[in-house]
């Protein structure tokens, strides 16, 4: 018996071909004879149909006293109408193969719905009929209000919404409704009665301050038709939105420990406000802000989560927070967790590298990384409906161009090294964090006294 002998070729890799060029979606935009103004985008493939409407009910539009209305009113939209019952509004819903959601924050109210192409007709005018005549059923209120105020001490639980709803009372002065619980408080959430959502509906919720953005597979879709006969057919009055109120807050250098005790972990929240998208800065903040903490390469996580082994993660991110035609302010914060006896060490770490940030700058290699991360994965992070609508509504509520996204990925490839470390440092000057830690007081209080990074205060929890 004589062993085979086998002959293997190789062939040469294939070699990869030129690049496809790809740019964020331009949309067309319109307005319906009732005023609404619609932005379009034809998706060819995207069977699944993404809309999003957005109303211009701002949370500082809430009365007095009934923090959450907004909320309360956001979820009762889907909980039926003149024509339908809560069970039957949802079961034509579910014979649409649609998915309907509301939820209410400090712009506005933002509508999301998802639907098959095929069945987009039905599934608007279920939309329209939820916008122009909610049946906000006293039962379904009621009902509402019993959930979310169940919802609240969970919250209180939690020790990342915990640090953020402190941040925001420590940053944000009393008078202004930043400072108070997007969604409330148990004392203003009781208070709301099915009058004072329908109240809250009457005022603020028209077709002529809403925006709808549709995306999807639009080919042999007659959009201006159904549009006529659904959303079109919704009529208000023409009152003009309300003016965006100036954002002030206090950063000077603080801490402000909510006392957790027995508890392992601290969890940290530092953040001050700076510009929002508006601001020419704001492409090299976000390449800054992602060199700094928005991977699992990024310099946080190499000192605290590598090297020293403090934490699963930190994090750094800059968030819109609400946006007027001439500017806003967004939330610049770091995030993370660590064990309780490593608290103070690890705070001293990250302050040793803001400052060396600061000192020595970042490299062409991160910014290089961090270029490649955010401009490359775009094609990936846009291949759904959804994600596009979500964006092109985000612009809308923030007075921002249709094409402010496609803008920001050319000023991120140009942007330089050396503009994104002055970003990022102006972003997070080691004397001006507001530092707020959800953990055991008893603990941490006097190592991160010693730090010398801001008076320290504790408050329960």
């Amino acid at each position: 018996m004589t062993d085979a002998v086998v002959t293997m070729e190789f062939h040469p890799q294939p070699a990869a071909g030129p690049a496809t060029p790809w740019a964020f979606p331009a949309p067309e935009r319109g307005t319906l004879g009732n005023g609404m103004t619609v932005l379009r985008c034809h998706r060819p493939g995207q069977q699944v149909v993404a809309v999003e409407v957005f109303l211009a009910a701002p949370l500082d539009a809430e009365p007095e006293g009934l923090d959450g209305v907004a909320t309360i009113m956001a979820r009762a939209l889907t909980e039926g109408t003149d024509k339908h019952s809560a069970e039957e509004f949802a079961a034509e819903l579910e014979r649409c193969g649609a998915t309907l959601d509301a939820h209410a924050d400090h712009p506005g109210l933002r509508v999301s719905l998802e639907v098959p192409v095929s069945r987009l007709p039905k599934a608007l005018s279920l939309l329209a009929e939820a916008l122009r005549a909610p049946a906000f059923a006293d039962s379904e209120i009621e009902r509402l209000v019993r959930n979310r105020l169940d919802e609240i001490p969970h919250e209180q639980a939690n020790p990342a919404r915990r640090a953020a709803k402190q941040l925001a009372k420590e940053l944000f002065p009393a008078s202004s409704r930043m400072s108070r619980p997007r969604q409330g408080t148990e004392e203003t959430v009781a208070a709301i009665d099915a009058a004072a959502v329908r109240a809250f509906y009457e005022a603020h919720v028209r077709p002529s301050t809403a925006v709808t953005v549709v995306v999807g597979d639009l080919a042999g879709t007659d959009l201006d038709a159904i549009l006529a006969d659904t959303l079109g057919d919704w009529t208000g009055n023409t009152a003009e939105p309300r003016p965006v109120p100036p954002i002030t807050a206090d950063d000077r250098g603080r801490v402000v420990i909510v006392d957790r005790p027995g508890a392992v972990q601290t969890q940290l929240l530092i953040g001050r406000i700076g510009p929002d998208r508006h601001d020419r800065v704001w492409a090299a903040q976000v390449l800054g802000t992602y060199c700094l903490g928005g991977t699992l390469t990024s310099r946080l996580d190499r000192v605290l989560r590598e090297e020293k082994g403090y934490t699963y993660g930190v994090r750094s991110f800059g968030q819109v927070l609400r946006s007027g035609p001439d500017g806003g302010a967004s939330m610049l914060a770091i995030t993370g967790s660590v064990d309780t006896p490593n608290t103070g060490p690890a705070l001293d770490d990250l302050w040793k590298v803001l400052r060396k940030l600061a000192a020595e700058g970042l490299t062409d290699a991160e910014r290089e990384t961090a270029v490649q991360n955010l401009v490359g994965v775009a094609p990936l992070k846009y291949e759904t409906a959804a994600a596009v609508a979500g964006t092109l509504a985000d612009q809308v509520e923030q007075f921002l161009p249709d094409d402010y996204q496609a803008q920001l990925y050319a000023q991120l490839a140009d942007t330089g090294t050396v503009e994104a470390t002055a970003a990022v440092v102006n972003a997070f000057p080691a004397d001006r964090l507001v530092t707020v830690l959800v953990g055991d007081a008893a603990q941490i209080a006097e190592p991160v006294k010693a730090l010398g990074i801001g008076e320290v205060t504790v408050v329960t929890g």
